[in-house]
C-alpha cells in the first residue's frame, strides 16, 4: 500500500475514498431497502462523504503536522474543534438542503441556515460520530505512513553518517600507511637502487589493492591476506637478515571482513616494534579461521629502551581507527585486545563469524 501511494498518490486517495463511498452506499441501501434507489444512495452519500473528507482532509494535513507534531496543543485542540464544528454544519446543509429535498422530504421551515449553525445537540450527535469514525481512519492510515516515512529517513542518514565515518577512517588510514612507507623507500634509496625499484612495486600492487579494491564494506579474506604479505615483503626491504616474520594462516574456508582491519595491526606491528628495535626485531602472526570465529593473533617485540615506557592504546592512530571501524560494521561481534608483557606487544583480534550475529550486525549498518 505504501509502495503504491508512493507511486500513484492522487490515485490513492480516490482508491481509498470510492471504497469508504461503497461501504456507505451499501450500507445505507441495507437500511433503508426499497424506499431509495441506489443513485439517490450514491447521491447522497457522495456528498455527506464530502463533508467527512473536509474533516479528515482538515485533521491529517494541518491540525495534526501544522500543532500536533510541533506540540502547540491548544491549537491542535481549537483546529480540531473548528474542522469537526464545519464538517458536521457541512454535512448537516447537503442533508437538508439537498438530499432530503432529491428524497421527496421539504425542507422544515425552522431548518434555516442560522437554525443549523446553532444547533450543536443535533451535530453532536448525528453528525460528528459518522464524521469522526471517517477521519480517524484517514488520519491512522496517514500517521502510518509519516511514521514509516520518518523511519526509512532516521535509517537513511544513519546509514550515510556510517558510510561516511568508514570513509573518513580509511582517508586517515591511507595517507598513515602511505606515509610510512614511502619514508622505507626513502631510505633505501640511499642503499640499493634494485631494491628501491622493488618496493616501488610492491607499493604499487597494495596501493591498487587499498584504492580500487576495497571499496566494498566487506572483502574477501583471501585478497586481505595478499595485501598483508606484499606489505611484509615491502618491509623486509628495510631490514636485513636480522628481522624475523613469521606468518602462519590456518583457514577452513574463505570468508568476507571488513578491508584493511588486517594491514592496521601489521603495520602498527612494524611501526611501533620492528622499525624501533635495533637489535633484532621479531613479528609473529597467526591467523586461524573456524567456523565460529576469525581469530588473527599478532606479536612484535619491543626495543629494549621503550620496555619501560607506558603504551597507551589512545596515543596510537591506527588502533584507534581499527577500533572504530570495527564498531560501526561488527558492533558487538567482535573483540580486540591489546596486551604489553615484558619486551613483546600482542594484539588479538576476534570476529564472532555466528550466522544470526552477522547477519543483524550486518543488517544494522546496511539500514542505520
Amino acid at each position: 500500500m505504501l509502495h503504491f501511494h508512493k507511486r500513484h498518490r492522487w490515485l490513492s486517495h480516490v482508491v481509498f475514498w470510492l471504497i469508504f463511498l461503497f461501504i456507505g452506499v451499501s450500507s445505507s441501501k441495507y437500511r433503508n431497502g426499497n424506499r431509495a434507489t441506489y443513485g439517490f444512495e450514491f447521491i447522497s452519500d457522495a456528498l455527506y462523504m464530502s463533508a467527512e473528507m473536509i474533516f479528515a482532509y482538515a485533521l491529517a494535513y494541518f491540525v495534526v503536522p501544522q500543532f500536533l507534531y510541533r506540540k502547540r496543543y491548544l491549537l491542535a485542540a481549537t483546529g480540531f474543534v473548528v474542522s469537526s464544528y464545519a464538517a458536521c454544519v457541512v454535512g448537516r446543509i447537503f442533508i437538508v438542503k439537498i438530499c432530503e429535498p432529491l428524497a421527496g422530504i421539504a425542507p422544515k421551515a425552522s431548518e434555516t441556515y442560522a437554525e443549523i449553525l446553532r444547533d450543536l445537540p443535533k451535530l453532536l450527535y448525528n453528525y460528528y460520530l459518522d464524521m469522526m469514525a471517517a477521519a480517524s481512519i484517514f488520519v491512522f492510515l496517514k500517521l502510518l505512513k509519516d511514521q514509516h516515512e520518518a523511519q526509512k529517513h532516521a535509517l537513511q542518514l544513519e546509514k550515510e553518517k556510517t558510510e561516511t565515518e568508514l570513509r573518513l577512517l580509511k582517508t586517515q588510514l591511507n595517507p598513515h600507511f602511505l606515509f610510512n612507507t614511502l619514508n622505507n623507500i626513502y631510505s633505501l634509496s640511499f642503499i640499493s637502487q634494485p631494491a628501491t625499484s622493488k618496493s616501488i612495486a610492491g607499493l604499487a600492487e597494495i596501493l591498487d589493492h587499498i584504492l580500487y579494491r576495497c571499496n566494498e564494506q566487506y572483502v574477501p579474506l583471501s585478497a586481505e591476506i595478499n595485501l598483508v604479505r606484499n606489505y611484509i615483503e615491502l618491509e623486509k626491504l628495510r631490514y636485513d637478515e636480522r628481522l624475523t616474520v613469521n606468518f602462519n594462516i590456518d583457514i577452513e574456508h574463505d570468508i568476507e571482513v571488513a578491508p584493511l582491519i588486517l594491514l592496521s595491526l601489521v603495520e602498527n606491528a612494524f611501526k611501533h616494534g620492528a622499525s624501533d628495535d635495533a637489535g633484532a626485531p621479531m613479528v609473529d602472526i597467526d591467523l586461524r579461521v573456524t567456523a565460529e570465529n576469525f581469530i588473527f593473533n599478532i606479536t612484535n617485540s619491543i626495543a629494549t629502551y621503550n620496555s619501560t615506557e607506558k603504551w597507551d592504546a589512545g596515543d596510537r592512530i591506527g588502533l584507534n581507527n581499527l577500533r572504530r571501524q570495527l564498531d560501526l560494521i561488527y558492533g558487538k561481534a567482535y573483540r580486540l585486545d591489546v596486551n604489553r608483557e615484558d619486551k613483546l606487544f600482542k594484539v588479538t583480534l576476534c570476529l564472532h563469524l555466528n550466522e544470526d550475529i552477522n547477519k543483524h550486525e550486518k543488517n544494522t549498518v546496511l539500514a542505520g
